[in-house]
């Protein structure tokens, strides 16, 4: 037997193999990701003031740079049980459908309930929102992944969740909204009538359809105005890139088992969450001087904060309640076009994956709406899993390298995330296939107001 057939299909990690362990990518790093800023002093937030909105312990670990290795509580590791490690699988039908000399692996993070990976921080932060004696949490959600994944957590550990839920996303996956309500979340479509940022957002933008960043606004004062509340969020900071390094843990340990070594290694970007916990190790290695890899972050045309943003200090939210962050950004009041990139219309970065870019270590591309379905739709029928819109952003730049293998001839191992399933995203489908689905790319005028409004810091 060849060693290529020795690589099964599928890549199984034994329960213990899965990690005990977080990886601080940060602990690694020369130079930091800057400090968050109170926007009403200038000065670096404390661990007091960033307390009254985020769980003490999770505050701990946003503001920890120095320690690699953070233990997972074994209770965190009991529920990853459930659906994790999750499968390293090699993409065979579509290597052979492409016709290419490149090796294509992806780890797929959508075999649990909620569809996605970011069930890996969702039952973390719940958790020690629960430790804290707290009553509930509230958060924002734009596709609806992060919104699902926290509910199915809080309903697990007995939490209230209140869910704000970008109003073009509420509107075009109401089985999405469902699924959250039969956990026992409230939904509340964004902007809103119900927070005093929401009527002000409302009155500003009469018909907006929503953003990321209106959502927060909402999420943050509705935890605020609540005794025994706090605000947790689905991607961006640093302590869910740490949670989340679980997908990159295991996707190193698979290879190893089996001796492989990826070329180049790809990630959707939103606001960092996937992409982070995917790449920590691998950048890990790098910074440290172990191994090289070309690591790429794919991003949509329509909301292209590291291709096309600046890298400053910015509002992390629409109603600039929230702490500054310097991150690659098109400004808080950057309100994407309403289309099918889900997840990853956040303006801005997270902070370390915009210093990791800005350092050089890693680069980043822009896709295109149609191109990214039509990757998605080959996928579907080669492979066998509907992909989510924004996983497919990574499937799109998958393709089109080990396309462009084919052409040189260069035998190239891909590694990519595939963040979850698309089976709530029917309406972006059934849109493409009715070929009424357009590619939006904002013009340098249309993304000049939102740098205009940056804070000057």
């Amino acid at each position: 037997m060849s060693e290529e057939m020795k690589i099964p299909y599928k890549i199984y990690l034994e329960e213990d193999e899965m990690p005990r362990d977080w990886y601080n990518v940060r602990a690694d790093m020369t130079k930091k990701p800057a400090p968050l800023l109170n926007p009403g002093t200038g000065q670096p937030m404390t661990a007091a003031e960033l307390e009254g909105v985020f769980c003490a312990d999770l505050v701990a670990q946003e503001l920890d740079n120095d320690t690699r290795l953070i233990p997972i509580p074994d209770e965190i590791r009991d529920f990853y049980k459930m659906y994790r490690p999750s499968p390293l699988v090699r993409a065979y039908c579509l290597e052979k459908k492409l016709d290419t000399p490149a090796k294509i692996y992806y780890k797929f993070e959508g075999n649990n309930t909620s569809g996605s990976h970011k069930l890996n921080s969702a039952i973390a932060q719940a958790y020690y929102a629960k430790k804290q004696g707290l009553k509930g949490v509230t958060t924002e959600t734009g596709a609806g992944q992060w919104g699902t994944a926290l509910s199915m957590a809080c309903a697990y550990l007995d939490l209230d969740c209140r869910v704000y839920m970008v109003k073009v996303s509420y509107e075009q996956k109401p089985f999405r909204r469902e699924v959250m309500r039969t956990y026992g979340a409230s939904v509340t479509p964004s902007p809103s009538m119900t927070t005093e940022i929401g009527r002000k957002i409302l009155a500003e933008h009469p018909g907006t359809t929503g953003s990321l960043g209106c959502a927060i606004s909402e999420a943050v004062e509705d935890a605020l105005s609540r005794d025994g509340y706090r605000y947790v969020l689905g991607s961006v900071l640093n302590q869910v890139l740490l949670h989340q390094s679980v997908i990159g843990l295991e996707t190193m340990t698979a290879l190893k088992k089996y001796g492989i070594k990826p070329d180049m290694i790809i990630g959707c970007a939103g606001g960092g969450s996937n992409l982070g916990g995917l790449i920590s190790p691998f950048m890990g290695e790098k910074l440290r001087g172990e191994a090289d890899y070309d690591i790429v972050a794919v991003e949509p045309a329509s909301c292209p904060s590291l291709t096309r943003g600046k890298y400053a200090y910015d509002f992390c939210d629409t109603g600039k309640v929230c702490p500054l962050a310097k991150m690659y950004t098109l400004g808080s009041g950057f309100i994407p076009s309403p289309n099918h990139a889900g997840g990853l219309r956040y303006h801005g970065m997270s902070p370390i994956i915009s210093e990791l870019y800005d350092q050089g270590l890693m680069r980043a591309i822009s896709v295109e709406q149609t191109a990214v379905f039509e990757a998605a739709e080959l996928f579907a029928r080669v492979e066998g899993i509907l992909p989510a819109p924004e996983s497919s952003h990574a499937i799109r730049a998958a393709i089109d390298e080990a396309l462009r293998c084919k052409e040189t001839g260069e035998e190239k191992t891909i590694v990519f995330g595939l963040t979850g399933t698309g089976y709530f995203d029917m309406v972006a489908y059934e849109k493409f296939n009715n070929g009424e689905m357009n590619d939006y790319i904002p013009t340098d005028e249309d993304l000049q107001p939102g740098f205009d409004s940056l804070p000057k810091i």
